[in-house]
């Protein structure tokens, strides 16, 4: 069953209960909390326990081994036992900035038709870089100018699912060059933003581009011959 973050994006609110609490950190029969990866950074949020009081979870992990997301509470927290009811509050603010920031990511590979070598976001700005073609030059203010006019046009952005096998098949839907889905899974999440792009991804996303709001591109920086940095953000 997909995770909580992937079915609702939007929850900020579920009430759970503690299975385990250890050097590792905390982790929860159920969660909203997207843990880092694919250069979205973990979630934050508020544990409210039984008695009222509240402890911070300052960031999520997924355990490489296990597999289980981790939260990690903020130092001096005290140790929850196994069972112990507690609701968790996301850091929703930030989290939507970082859906924001993802989607945005998105339509930039859309703008500069190349392939992308690596990328990050934070809760106000985000980064792709990309092997351009020989001859292919970037113009910021075009760039910018582009991106907007994506963000406007209010295009719906939607979940697909595919097999490994398909995926496979259609190879250039993975526009990131440093990173493969893994492709022996029997399903892998596409991003679908309608008309414009569809590309694999295991990020959290907003459902309309319009929910973007304007963006700046703040600097394009050359990382080798052909790398190219370009740098974008939430303008508010």
């Amino acid at each position: 069953m997909p995770e909580r973050f992937y079915l609702d994006p939007y929850q900020t609110t579920l009430h759970t209960t503690v299975l385990s609490h250890d050097e590792r950190g905390l982790v929860l029969a159920d969660t909203l909390c997207y843990p880092l990866g694919g250069g979205q950074p973990g979630d934050t949020a508020t544990l409210q326990l039984a008695d009222g009081s509240q402890l911070a979870i300052t960031d999520t992990r997924r355990d490489k081994a296990s597999r289980e997301i981790v939260h990690q509470l903020a130092a001096g927290s005290p140790q929850l036992a196994a069972g112990s009811a507690v609701t968790l509050q996301l850091d929703w603010a930030r989290r939507h900035r970082h859906m924001r920031v993802h989607t945005c990511l998105h339509l930039l590979s859309c703008v500069i038709r190349a392939g992308v070598t690596g990328g990050n976001l934070t809760a106000d700005s985000g980064r792709l870089d990309f092997d351009l073609p020989e001859g292919m030059e970037l113009d910021r203010d075009h760039i910018e100018r582009e991106l907007n006019a994506l963000i406007a046009a209010n295009h719906a952005v939607t979940v697909q699912m595919t097999s490994g096998e398909a995926l496979r098949a259609q190879p250039e839907l993975i526009k990131t060059m440093s990173v493969t889905p893994p492709l022996d899974l029997p399903e892998i999440r596409l991003i679908a933003i309608d008309g414009i792009d569809l590309q694999p991804c295991g990020g959290t996303h907003v459902r309309q581009t319009g929910e973007i709001g304007q963006v700046l591109v703040k600097k394009i920086e050359s990382k080798g011959a052909r790398n190219k940095r370009v740098v974008i953000a939430l303008a508010d």
